[in-house]
């Protein structure tokens, strides 16, 4: 009878699993010290000598549905309610609106105060501006003409499957600009069929679940409204024909009696990708989009928004849903704006002008705000 012996592994596989190990090993360590790198981080940045940075990245954070958690990991929850609710307290700080005046577009030879023809060399009535703030790329379409300005929906609001993205919204009104408009419920994966708040499209209330949050809309003499609120009944006896909602607290800017209100917060000093809408005293309406949580953009804060607005003539505004749903679709704005393609990523080369920042494709929504192409 032959006795078999166990063959032995050779040299070389000996060799090649030491290294696997090692690499693996070596792998381990530094994902540890990653994390814990960045806990304690978390823990210096929570508790440490800045409340004023802490604010920052904890509203920050809960901007986006995808971190919310993350502050809980390193403040304890009466500390997190607490920043919370300071960054809805709203301080009016009022400006006659005769002081009102649009500035010249970044980069052009026009000085502050100076006459311009803003049209001049846009026909069709909407032009396209780059911005850049102090912590923020912005998006800035300017509108001339209010009445081409509703809200898009998605297909069987409300009881389709889900919602529709930002290039079908396109297609399906034949766009010349699209935004993201109003709030829907979102866990973060959300189909995004159900708007949250009145929503009215092209003189229709489209959807009504009684949800009493700030309103941003327009009427039938096509001026912006935007409310702490609105019933049914209220928007009916005002004449909308458009309007979304968006979460409680986002009025930004109001006018009455002569006077413009900037309803800033100190508090809510959160950097993060924003959208938002204003309209000047002549009607001209301005679509904001920001982009953010990138090294070149950090992201703009409610205040900054309001700054920008107001630096842009703004009379009145509100705040749109803001992160990973703040988009802005501009019609041929590559050619239209001789845009170099190889700077741009493969949504920008669909149409979007903004940098989207997110794991997952642009998502699915309810409600957009659209501009109409020029007839004829």
């Amino acid at each position: 009878m032959i006795k078999r012996t166990k063959k032995e592994p050779s040299k070389n596989a000996k060799l090649f699993w030491l290294v696997v190990r090692r690499t693996l090993i070596t792998l381990l360590v530094i994902l540890l010290f990653l994390v814990g790198s960045v806990y304690a981080l978390g823990l210096t940045l929570a508790n440490g000598p800045s409340p004023s940075l802490r604010d920052m990245l904890v509203l920050s954070a809960k901007q986006a549905s995808a971190t919310k958690w993350l502050p809980g990991l390193f403040l304890d929850e009466e500390t997190i309610n607490e920043i919370m609710a300071n960054s809805e307290k709203v301080t009016v700080t009022e400006i006659d609106i005769n002081d009102f005046k649009p500035k010249p577009p970044q980069g052009s030879d026009v000085s502050d105060g100076e006459e311009y023809d803003e049209w001049a060399d846009y026909p069709e009535g909407v032009r396209l501006e780059f911005l850049q703030g102090s912590t923020y790329r912005a998006y800035l379409t300017v509108v001339k003409d209010p009445s081409r300005l509703f809200v898009g929906v998605c297909d069987n609001v409300g009881t389709a499957p889900q919602g529709m993205t930002i290039f079908q919204i396109a297609k399906k009104y034949d766009a010349h600009v699209v935004i993201n408009a109003g709030e829907f419920p979102d866990n973060g994966s959300s189909p995004g069929n159900v708007p949250l708040g009145i929503t009215y499209s092209q003189g229709t209330c489209v959807w009504d679940d009684n949800a009493y949050r700030t309103f941003i809309g327009i009427d039938k003499n096509n001026r912006l409204v935007v409310k702490e609120g609105m019933t049914k009944e209220e928007a009916e006896a005002l004449n909308i024909r458009d309007g979304v909602c968006f979460q409680n607290g986002n009025v930004l800017i109001t006018n009455e009696n002569g006077k413009v209100q900037l309803h800033y917060s100190e508090g809510n000093v959160g950097a993060a990708q924003r959208t938002a809408i204003g309209q000047r005293a002549d009607g001209t309406i301005l679509l904001v989009v920001t982009d953010g949580r990138s090294a070149a953009s950090i992201g703009a804060s409610r205040n900054d928004i309001i700054d920008l607005l107001v630096s842009q003539g703004a009379v009145v505004a509100g705040m749109l849903d803001g992160g990973t749903s703040s988009l802005m679709y501009f019609d041929n704005y590559i050619s239209r704006y001789h845009i170099d393609e190889s700077t741009l990523d493969q949504y920008q080369l669909q149409g979007i002008v903004n940098k989207y920042k997110a794991f997952i494709p642009p998502r699915t929504m309810p409600t957009y705000f659209v501009v109409a192409k020029q007839e004829g």
